[in-house]
């Protein structure tokens, strides 16, 4: 499909949805992509990318930085405690944000570096008890908790279950940011990111139907 093809359909998404296109950031997610397929996007002048692995993205990240400057690089893949360190140096962006844990580990190395990535709350829309996140009903004592930590998350992501209609999980999204003065939602992929424009997305998450199926080896 490729890079402009899905700019056209976020630019056509948003003009039904009566929104501006420039209000939502495309997010390439790169992860588990050949270099050479990174690459080319980079050279189409793509400036935010997406990676699921810290360690992946510290080992080509830092080179294509300092070759493309102004790139964003935004973690949404779940991250360990244990690599809040890394993670606080070299992402703009942690949309992974999901238990009390990881919120104390990430205002200490945010104090320790003088750092602080954009941080996005990730809600469990879906209740499921094999998914990462933080449930509907928990969210305003999180977000809390968070701010007394020195926090101050900008938004709420989330992946609704794959075998459900995912806008009744945006929209629940959307009402949570709204109730709790968030002003950015980190929803929609390949396959729904124009219904989660619909439903007021500012960030989208799209990999495959740019760079192609990934291959896992």
């Amino acid at each position: 499909m490729g890079l402009n093809e899905i700019k056209t359909r976020i630019a056509a998404a948003a003009a039904r949805a009566g929104r501006d296109a420039d209000t939502i950031k495309l997010i390439a997610v790169s992860k588990v992509q050949p270099d050479d397929r990174v690459l080319a996007v980079l050279d189409a002048g793509q400036q935010v990318f997406g990676e699921n692995y810290v360690q992946e993205a510290q080992r080509k990240w830092p080179a294509w930085q300092a070759r493309f400057p102004g790139v964003e690089l935004h973690l949404i893949g779940p991250l360990q405690s244990n690599k809040a360190k890394a993670a606080v140096a070299l992402f703009n962006a942690i949309h992974t944000l999901d238990r009390m844990s990881l919120a104390k580990k990430l205002a200490q190395q945010g104090a320790e570096q003088g750092r602080s990535p954009q941080l996005f709350i990730q809600v469990n829309t879906g209740d499921e008890p094999q998914k990462a996140g933080i449930l509907a009903d928990e969210l305003p004592g999180f977000l809390a908790a968070c701010r007394e930590l020195g926090l101050d998350p900008q938004g709420l992501m989330c992946i609704p279950p794959e075998d459900q209609d995912p806008v009744p999980h945006f929209r629940l999204l959307r009402r949570l940011a709204e109730a709790n003065g968030l002003p950015l939602l980190s929803m929609g992929m390949s396959a729904d990111f124009e219904a989660a424009i619909a439903e007021g997305a500012t960030h989208v998450r799209v990999g495959s139907a740019i760079f192609g199926a990934r291959d896992y080896g």
